[in-house]
């Protein structure tokens, strides 16, 4: 267990955390959420030991061992399988199996485990030190971003193994879905306290609307009353007669005091400009097959045939390093594909979110700069407005592209897209570096757009609000699904998985999709109000 009473962590001006108390109980799991930059990472630190706080107290049993997922590689044995045992506890060094089966459900295919894992790309090495994490056998274990290299197979995998995690828990994660499914209780970090509840992220954002729509009707409610105690000060101040009733009135407002404003969150708020397409198709993809060398015994896919509708909602999904990026890259024109034709409507115009866009960025220049390049038909002002939709207000503008984090440099690229009209959006992982709140934004204005939206995602959430058909990537091939992501579980699922598993997974997942939609259509109401 973890006991947290009074912490204080301040960067310069930026403050952290206020007063900060909270107890994480024997067997719990938390999920721990808050905006960008309101200190997740930090905390993680602190608990770890890594970061001092500046007062207060962070206190855990005599010989409790913590256990965290180390985003530094540091490698030192000759193969994957022998850099993992090393985490195994010294009692259970001879277990070699539990590394292999971790390995194995994150992706890694046996002949990999005895290759060199300097040897793997970043994200793979991410999934080593993940493994060892999860061996390491520690009574709390701390995850800061474990999905942000898994992909979907991995993903469901990892669940199911957080599930049975005996011990306790600190998790980070932009996937609310999967956060929902692991965690116990919900710890939020908002206006630099801390609030923890049992149940999921749900749960945790009802109760902060709740309490600040509460908080705001009693400030309205005293400034009302206010006014007109100094309104009846104002008129019997000069009587003589009524002169004690006013020093009265006086004496009751300096003993209700006062209550601030509550300072506006701030969050993504922007509309995708849309185009209007006359035809009925956007875009025609026949017998589409690609090759990085040319030649068709290397395809990573071959003889693709399907068509995106003008308000067509297609997910692309599959395991890393399928063709999943490669696919959208030819869609949009960034790629040429080996054999098979692509066209375009006359009036399509497209989107496109992907990792070579961001790194087309230009280091040096402004935020502002950027939306400009994207389209030098744009007024300042309109330009300006992006920027703030994006949250980049005022002298945020300013910032350079080569000091701004993945998240933002995320939302530069976004506002670029929708700085000119569209009717085909191209989007490949857009929500990875965005935090929970500004997926939920985005995926509102996904589900609002009035073109259609071609999707790469590992997000179960996204494939179960958004998609409408999948393109798949399995079984050694690629092929065109007509139905949403619940209909595939059920009816084809991913390899390695029970029928009867896939089939309690379908079930389960729509009914969290209608209680997500509730939740949506709250929301909605909530801001129209």
């Amino acid at each position: 267990m973890i006991i947290a009473s009074s912490l204080e962590k301040s960067f310069g001006p930026q403050t952290l955390f206020e007063d900060v108390s909270f107890l994480i109980n024997t067997g719990e799991r938390i999920g721990l959420i808050g905006k960008n930059g309101t200190g997740k990472s930090t905390l993680f630190k602190m608990i770890l030991g890594e970061e001092r706080q500046d007062s207060g107290t962070l206190s855990t049993p005599k010989g409790y061992r913590i256990g965290a997922l180390d985003q530094h590689i540091r490698f030192t044995q000759p193969t994957v399988l022998q850099e993992c045992i090393e985490a195994l506890p010294i009692e259970k060094q001879w277990d070699h199996y539990k590394a292999e089966i971790i390995l194995s459900g994150l992706g890694f295919a046996d002949q990999d485990f005895q290759k060199d894992p300097t040897t793997f790309s970043g994200g793979f090495q991410v999934r080593i030190n993940l493994c060892k994490a999860l061996l390491s056998d520690p009574n709390m274990l701390l995850l800061d971003e474990p999905t942000n290299y898994l992909d979907i197979i991995s993903l469901r995998w990892l669940k199911d193994y957080l599930n049975k995690w005996p011990g306790e828990m600190m998790l980070i994660t932009h996937d609310r879905d999967f956060m929902d499914k692991v965690t116990t209780h919900t710890l939020g970090l908002h206006r630099k306290q801390a609030r923890k509840v049992s149940g999921g992220t749900i749960k945790f954002y009802e109760m902060i609307i709740q309490e600040e729509e509460t908080y705001e009707q009693t400030r309205k409610n005293l400034e009302n009353k206010r006014k007109e105690m100094q309104s009846l000060v104002d008129r019997f101040r000069a009587k003589a007669s009524k002169a004690t009733m006013a020093q009265s009135r006086l004496k009751m407002m300096e003993k209700m005091g006062t209550m601030e404003k509550l300072d506006t969150e701030k969050n993504l708020g922007f509309r995708f400009n849309h185009l209007p397409c006359p035809g009925k198709v956007i875009m025609n993809i026949k017998d589409l097959s690609f090759s990085y060398d040319g030649n068709p015994e290397n395809n990573i896919f071959s003889d693709m045939s399907f068509t995106i509708g003008r308000k067509d909602r297609i997910a692309i999904i599959g395991a890393n390093g399928k063709g999943k990026s490669t696919l959208l890259n030819c869609l949009a024109e960034e790629l040429t594909p080996t054999s098979g034709s692509i066209t375009q409507h006359p009036s399509s115009r497209l989107g496109h979110f992907g990792q070579t866009n961001i790194e087309r960025l230009e280091p040096k220049n402004k935020v502002l700069d950027e939306i400009l390049r994207s389209n030098p038909n744009l007024s300042l002002q309109a330009a300006h407005s992006i920027c703030g939709a994006m949250m980049f207000d005022g002298d945020l503008s300013k910032k350079k592209v080569s000091v701004l984090s993945g998240g933002e440099r995320s939302r530069v690229l976004l506002g670029k897209i929708i700085s000119h009209p569209t009717n085909l959006l191209l989007l490949d992982e857009p929500t990875h570096h965005l935090d929970v709140e500004s997926i939920e934004a985005l995926i509102e204005e996904l589900n609002d757009y009035a073109g259609a939206l071609v999707i790469v995602t590992h997000s179960e959430l996204i494939l179960k609000t958004l998609a409408k058909n999948l393109i798949i990537f399995h079984q050694g091939r690629a092929e065109y699904f007509h139905g949403g992501y619940e209909d595939f579980l059920e009816k084809v699922g991913w390899e390695g998985e029970p029928v009867a598993e896939k089939k309690v997974k379908a079930q389960i997942n729509k009914k969290e999709a209608r209680k997500l939609r509730a939740l949506e259509r709250q929301k909605a109401q909530a801001s129209q109000d």
